[in-house]
């Protein structure tokens, strides 16, 4: 008789009768209790390491001499990932023909017999079971006998996600024992969402804002990108993949990619985690202030376009705003899609920087040149000009004379015959017009003009019109020895003494006659805040002032006419 040991002699197969069967069971029986781990089959999880992967088996270091090993498959249906290193809770089975450990991930043991189905069902207890095959409807698995699995409670999402279950091992719940019958349904469906709602419970429990974690890219939606964390998804908004405007998730990220992000929000009560990308690289606006200057001149893209401006991008994460008012020099933008669209790339004029606030003003007009720079030089006053009417207030109208130059035309400046109560009675938009510049105003970005001023007048029609006393509005020509030479009119000049004393007003025999429309023009300088507003004279008369004067005497013979200032 062969002494027992702890392995099977070399000859059990060739002994047969009772004696032998009796041996070949003492010896098993001892083997069996050598390798009591194994009897436990499943009732008790050891903590094994991942060793090595094969194209379809993971095998581990559980503690033994041999080493287990599990089916690829049931790490590929629940897509994880597994490599060496890695570490898992499992049960032992048995061993399979090669000599290593068969494993389990699951602490449940299968079922022995019909009582133990029962005991089971009654319990409502998680049993294991191993998919066989595929049939009409679902499922077949052994879970010591014979059961189905309906599709509906498979947790399979689709056929393919089903097909991928055959031959693996699950766990699952009897939802339907008929002995007499030999009818076995089984559910696994709620087994896997008990396990879900308790990984995520744990995940949640685990994870605090700020930690640092890696996952995987779910699904992406128009907002952002669910990322799975370790059985729990969390958002990726499209705000926090980057400093930089991001359109659309899918420009920057796949599905099944894998990032690191960090936990800037949990919402407990919701059971939600919010992700950022953005967070793990330094603020863009960072040591900006020594980057940029007032008055530099930056490129950038425009990255979208709202009612008061345009947003562009200068640098990854530092966008500027360019307002209506900071596009042309011109008037006429009415809106800013007029002038730019999301994707222009514009060179710009920093025109200030606010770090506490992360404002940044951009200029897009001054990269052009100011058109009023040179005005005082292009547009001299008592210079003749032409131009189209741009625009109309109830005070007068305005003339375009350059590209981001307009000269205003006021109503009692329009016609020297008859009294005008509103522009558009005697002009319209886009006509052209002739007038000559009054005054220029640099600093407030104003032009005088008039219309009546550029009519043709004759001396003698001149003279008719205004008799001694009459107030009339002229541009000093020259001052010379205390005499200065005024232009009345197209043609028409006067002369006035700068000295104090003045000749004595000859006037026509009752009142003298008030030039309405030259009060007109004193007027409107007054309205303007010129000369002849009501200000102290100016102590120093000089060429190319505009002022108000009186006649004191005609020759109308000689065509001469003598002023003194008003």
């Amino acid at each position: 008789m062969p002494s027992s040991g702890n392995s099977l002699p070399d000859n059990t197969e060739t002994q047969t009768g009772p004696e032998s069967t009796e041996s070949f069971d003492a010896i098993f029986s001892a083997y069996e209790q050598s390798h009591s781990h194994q009897a436990e089959g499943g009732s008790k999880q050891i903590e094994g390491t991942v060793v090595a992967v094969s194209a379809d088996s993971v095998f581990l270091d559980i503690g033994y001499k041999t080493e287990g090993v599990l089916p690829l498959a049931i790490f590929q249906s629940g897509n994880e990932a597994v490599k060496p290193g890695d570490k898992f809770l499992v049960a032992v089975k048995g061993r399979d023909p090669e000599g290593y450990y068969t494993l389990s991930r699951f602490k449940v043991e299968q079922p022995k017999d019909w009582s133990a189905l029962e005991q089971a069902f009654a319990d409502k207890a998680t049993i294991a079971g191993t998919v066989t095959g595929a049939v009409k409807g679902g499922l077949s698995v052994d879970v010591g006998v014979r059961a189905f699995l309906p599709a509906s409670r498979s947790g399979a999402r689709d056929a393919a996600d089903l097909e991928k279950l055959v031959g693996q091992e699950i766990r699952c719940r009897i939802i339907k024992l008929d002995v007499t019958d030999e009818d076995v349904v089984v559910d696994r469906r709620a087994i896997t969402e008990e396990e879900e709602r308790s990984t995520k419970e744990r995940r949640y429990a685990e994870v605090k804002e700020g930690d640092l974690v890696h996952g995987e890219v779910r699904s992406l939606t128009g907002y952002g990108a669910f990322v799975d964390i370790g059985g729990v998804d969390a958002l990726l908004h499209v705000g926090d993949i980057s400093w930089s405007r991001v359109h659309k998730p899918e420009d920057v990220l796949s599905v099944g990619q894998q990032i690191e992000a960090r936990v800037i929000k949990i919402d407990p009560a919701k059971q939600r985690i919010s992700l950022g990308m953005k967070q793990l690289l330094p603020h863009p606006w960072d040591g900006l202030a020594a980057r940029l200057k007032t008055g530099d001149r930056v490129r950038g893209v425009v990255t979208r376009v709202a009612d008061f401006g345009a947003f562009v991008e200068i640098e990854p994460g530092v966008e500027g705003l360019i307002h209506l008012s900071e596009m042309s020099w011109a008037k006429k933008v009415r809106k800013p899609s007029d002038v730019l669209k999301p994707g222009d790339t514009v060179e710009t004029v920093v025109l200030g920087v606010k770090m506490g606030e992360r404002r940044l003003s951009l200029g897009l007009k001054q990269t052009l040149g100011d058109p009023w720079a040179e005005v005082e030089q292009r547009f001299m006053a008592g210079s003749a000009i032409e131009g189209p009417i741009t625009s109309f207030t109830k005070f007068g109208a305005f003339v375009q004379l350059a590209d981001g130059v307009e000269g205003m035309i006021h109503v009692s400046e329009i016609s020297a015959d008859k009294h005008i109560h509103h522009p558009q009675d005697v002009l319209q938009l886009g006509q052209i017009v002739k007038a000559q510049v009054l005054e220029v105003d640099k600093g407030k970005r104003q032009l005088r003009l008039s219309m009546k001023q550029r009519i043709a007048v004759s001396a003698d029609e001149y003279l008719a019109e205004h008799p001694p006393g009459s107030v009339v509005t002229g541009r000093i020509l020259e001052v010379s020895q205390g005499l200065a030479r005024v232009e009345l009119g197209e043609g028409i000049e006067g002369a006035c003494r700068t000295s104090k004393e003045s000749p004595t007003v000859e006037a026509s025999s009752g009142e003298a006659k008030v030039d309405l429309s030259s009060l007109s023009s004193m007027l409107q300088a007054r309205w303007k805040g010129g000369p002849g507003s009501g200000a102290a004279k100016p102590e120093t008369i000089q060429g190319g002032q505009i002022r108000s004067f009186r006649i004191t005497r005609l020759e109308p013979v000689a065509k001469k006419i003598e002023l003194e200032l008003v």
